[in-house]
């Protein structure tokens, strides 16, 4: 499985954290890995799914102060769901995660958001995440 497979699957379950109290989280990531049929990953790459998943979610009031900061004019409750997920993700990439290099970090958040976002989404995480280089 390529490292932008694995990268789609932590965008995944981080998307559930808008549809999820924090008490469910971990079961619902644990339903999603033994649910995921496409790309299946290894139990090796699902070991490291769930823990890049869980070092973000425990992170998340320090991620979400840095792009509250960065994206001026924007409240992170008003930003769509997809794109705050793949902010958070790249953030921590970019932040916290000291074996991705941070245009690395950037390139895959706008690929992720030109998949998964809308027709804005790629120049708008372009610009919030330039803000914080």
């Amino acid at each position: 499985m390529s490292r932008r497979e694995i990268r789609e699957h932590i965008f995944k379950l981080l998307f559930l954290l808008e549809f999820h109290r924090a008490d469910e989280l971990s079961e619902q990531a644990e339903l999603y890995m033994d649910e995921v049929e496409e790309a299946s990953p290894t139990e090796k790459e699902s070991g490291y799914i769930l823990d890049k998943f869980h070092k973000i979610e425990e992170n998340l009031e320090g991620i979400d102060k840095l792009l509250s900061d960065a994206s001026e004019g924007w409240k992170l409750n008003r930003m769509g769901k997809v794109d705050l997920s793949i902010l958070r993700l790249a953030v921590y990439e970019m932040k916290m995660d000291e074996d991705i290099p941070t245009g690395v970090a950037i390139n895959e958040a706008v690929e992720l958001a030109k998949k998964f976002g809308g027709d804005e989404s790629p120049a708008f995480i372009n610009g919030v995440l330039a803000k914080l280089v």
